[in-house]
């Protein structure tokens, strides 16, 4: 997430750093005066720039075995004049589809740009491992996971993993207003780091880069309307 500005040689000092400061926000200002913001400061000349806020906090959601009955949905911001999402032909053989049809419905979230996450987190490998350790195909942080009930372990099980991952787009989608891009920033750099910035995408490089990376897949996902 933490823009490169120095190169590979600042990562070791990066993992030096306390890890609660990844929680706020810092700016380093370079010699041609661009300012450059991060929530994970890997150069000792970052400065702080905003203290992390405490407007809004994830309400605890209990086990995965905890969510509706899969029948019992609703898509978030539906429209009439659209396809069904639930029954979207480009989605018909994809990888892990049936998991993906499952917690989509049971959080009511379209199941196209829950592929497109997966596809721009891991690009389909279950045992993916991020060198920040997130885990598995939507790359979920073990704490992520502890927060719905998961452990570690079952964040290689594909099945779990998507019932998190889903979970918490769902949440994070609701507490945007249906916002997409910003419910992508926050799963990408975190909620609170969208709210430091005034509920717009962070100035992070990474998610910059993220968040219309999967919109384009989703969009590609997404069946024409033909009526």
């Amino acid at each position: 997430m933490a823009p490169r500005i120095a190169g590979w040689a600042l990562l070791a000092m990066a993992l030096a750093w306390p890890l609660e400061a990844a929680a706020d926000v810092y700016v380093l200002v370079d010699a041609n005066g661009k300012k450059h913001f991060t929530n994970q400061p890997d150069d000792p000349r970052y400065r702080l720039f905003l203290k992390e806020p405490t407007e809004y906090k994830l309400k605890p959601a209990g086990a995965l075995g905890n969510m509706r009955n899969p029948g019992d949905y609703r898509l978030r911001n539906p429209s009439a004049r659209q396809p069904d999402p639930y029954n979207n032909p480009l989605l018909r053989g994809r990888p892990f589809q049936q998991h993906v049809q499952y917690a989509a419905r049971a959080n009511e979230v379209d199941p196209a740009l829950v592929h497109a996450v997966i596809a721009a987190e891991s690009n389909y490998n279950p045992k993916a491992v991020s060198n920040k350790g997130a885990i598995g195909l939507m790359q979920i942080m073990p704490d992520t996971g502890r927060r719905f009930g998961a452990k570690v372990k079952d964040l290689y099980s594909p099945k779990q993993n998507i019932a998190v991952g889903v979970r918490y787009l769902a949440e994070l989608i609701e507490m945007f207003n249906g916002n997409i891009e910003l419910a992508l920033a926050s799963y990408n750099a975190g909620e609170q780091a969208v709210l430091r910035f005034g509920r717009r995408v962070p100035p992070y490089p990474e998610t910059r880069a993220y968040v219309p990376r999967v919109l384009r897949y989703y969009e590609s996902l997404k069946p024409a309307y033909a009526g």
